[in-house]
């Protein structure tokens, strides 16, 4: 099977990632500032509960960008193990992100237990996850596909099994990356995202470029097959489990949320294909420093400049400082925008700091 390239993915996933963002804002201005007593409102389990898609929806284009790396090292010819030491260098970047990330945190909150510096987030299971999926590398895009949507499932499928496993002669950071906690993104069900990313992504580079728009016709009705499934399965007394808990562990709850993910790819690619103008996008623009939004608005958020806000606002002094933060982490992403750019101009005038734009890995 010939694999095939699409100039167009990357804005419909920068869309979606984008998405992604702004719902992560909303919810975590909604937890932290929110007074406790108004955490039962209604208007505030529902952004709980939009809010809850941002961790698998990163970790399943994460896994998508992964089977681009993957597949651009096998089109190079590159032999299978030095394609898996390339997805191992990926994992490592995304460790040295993670880390740097908490040790940042610990920094700007002391005093802090140093038991945070290791805390497992949503980067660490990220790098975690990639280096166990790194040896998919070894494979043809073509055998991904199948491999890696049945390495999802296992994972989905066995995650309630792990958190019934006695696991406490496990260390407690190792069990942090592995076993099910509300606390923690272990790879069980985690990491579940990020390999059926990789099946999608492994999909989307085998798809000739005419055939796009079938591809997402059939990726949402999927997506829609998927949610009604897992919700029916979700609502009926019929379970293969001794004991599962459906925000925990719980295989429909991960298959509803890929659904979820399958009709987002899909409306974003119909949205950016015959939708959107042509021009800046304030969401695309999200989605393409995320990763610094992410990190920036942590601090923003959660850590000592907004003490004063935190647990003390009320439903609409929450939603005004909603409307306030992601302004402001819009305007943030747009001057890292143009820096870049600048950086770029100065450089094809010979005026180099730094590495040169076009050294740096892409997806």
């Amino acid at each position: 099977m010939k694999v095939h390239a699409s100039t167009q993915r990357l804005e419909y996933l920068d869309w979606v990632r984008g998405i992604g963002a702004i719902i992560m804002l909303n919810g975590h201005v909604w937890h932290s500032y929110l007074r406790p007593d108004l955490k039962s409102s209604g208007v505030y389990n529902l952004t709980q509960f939009i809010g809850g898609m941002p961790p698998a929806l990163f970790l399943f284009l994460t896994g998508i960008t992964l089977a681009f790396l993957m597949d651009s090292t096998q089109r190079r010819g590159m032999p299978a193990g030095s394609r898996v030491v390339e997805a191992l260098k990926r994992s490592r970047y995304l460790f040295f992100l993670a880390f740097a990330f908490r040790i940042q945190l610990w920094i700007f909150g002391m005093p802090s237990p140093w038991e945070s510096l290791f805390k497992v987030d949503v980067l660490n299971c990220m790098g975690f996850a990639m280096a166990v999926f790194a040896v998919m590398a070894a494979f043809r895009t073509e055998e991904r596909i199948r491999l890696c949507a049945a390495l999802g499932l296992g994972i989905a499928f066995l995650s309630p099994l792990v958190s019934q496993m006695d696991t406490s002669a496990l260390p407690w950071m190792l069990r942090a990356y592995l076993v099910p906690d509300y606390n923690f993104f272990g790879i069980f069900p985690w990491g579940a995202y990020l390999a059926f990313g990789i099946s999608m992504g492994s999909i989307i580079r085998t798809v000739p470029p005419d055939m796009n728009d079938r591809m997402m016709q059939w990726c949402a009705l999927a997506g829609g097959a998927l949610i009604l499934a897992c919700q029916y399965f979700a609502n009926s007394s019929l379970t293969i489990y001794t004991k599962s808990e459906y925000w925990l562990n719980s295989p429909a709850q991960v298959l509803t949320k890929v659904g979820v993910l399958l009709l987002m790819v899909a409306l974003a690619f119909v949205w950016t294909r015959y939708g959107a103008r042509d021009g800046w996008s304030w969401v695309r623009q999200f989605g393409t420093t995320s990763l610094l939004v992410y990190w920036v608005h942590i601090e923003l958020v959660y850590g000592k400049a907004s003490w004063f806000f935190k647990d003390s606002l009320n439903i609409t002094q929450t939603a005004i400082a909603a409307a306030v933060v992601i302004p402001l982490m819009l305007l943030l992403s747009t001057l890292q925008t143009h820096r870049r750019r600048w950086k770029e101009a100065l450089a094809e005038l010979g005026w180099s700091f730094g590495p040169r734009p076009d050294s740096a890995a892409g997806d």
